[in-house]
């Protein structure tokens, strides 16, 4: 994989390369969202087990993996790393936004303080990181991230987890809006099926983050 080449879209075919990304270690923080039990708890349901089980695999042969490596390197060198999950705050879910609200798969009811609602183990945050607790998609709408990342210096925030066309996206993007650096690393995220995962990275890259592996990350950083 080259970050500088792979993943572009329509509209980036003919741009130059980028610039080597600066990623300064007081300016850098990791952010991990959503990889929470409820979404790795297999299904009883027959059909529904097989046509999630790529996504299943993928989360526990790639994705957990790759980003607890990330966690470990980052904390390694006295780096930020942070979490970001959805639930909500009240029992009945009133204080959910709507797109949570509506019925079918997105349809989430998720109290704060049920197990399910935990981060997996793996990656479970460490004493003192902050976690924060979102009932919108993007991390940053509903919660106070924008302020404490801000306030932190942090100018950088290298993003995993799941799913990437949904709460993924929509955290990229609002940190871009925001004017944050934001970098997406690829094998650190998921999508319902591979073709969604890939569609979405095309989409984001260049103009909203930078796309990139975990290895090319940590060569880059040096971590």
């Amino acid at each position: 994989m080259n970050w500088k080449t792979d993943y572009r879209s329509f509209y980036y075919e003919a741009v130059a390369e980028p610039p080597d990304l600066s990623l300064p270690v007081d300016e850098t923080a990791l952010l991990s969202i959503d990889v929470q039990n409820t979404y790795l708890t297999i299904s009883d349901d027959p059909f529904e087990r097989a046509r999630w089980q790529p996504f299943q695999r993928r989360m526990h042969e790639i994705v957990i993996p790759a980003t607890a490596e990330l966690q470990k390197r980052f904390r390694q060198h006295g780096m930020n790393v942070l979490h970001a999950r959805i639930a909500c705050l009240l029992e009945d879910g009133k204080d959910r936004s709507l797109s949570q609200k509506k019925p079918g798969w997105n349809y989430l009811l998720l109290p704060k303080d049920r197990e399910d609602a935990q981060i997996v183990t793996q990656l479970s945050p460490q004493e003192g990181e902050i976690v924060v607790t979102k009932t919108t998609d993007s991390a940053l709408t509903g919660t106070n991230l924008r302020l404490v990342l801000h306030n932190m210096g942090i100018k950088n925030v290298v993003l995993t987890g799941i799913f990437t066309d949904q709460c993924i996206s929509s955290t990229v993007r609002s940190l871009a809006d925001e004017s944050f650096n934001v970098i997406l690393v690829e094998d650190c995220c998921a999508a319902g099926t591979d073709e969604l995962h890939q569609r979405e990275l095309e989409i984001l890259n260049m103009i909203y983050c930078h796309v990139i592996s975990s290895e090319e990350l940590l060569n880059l950083m040096g971590i």
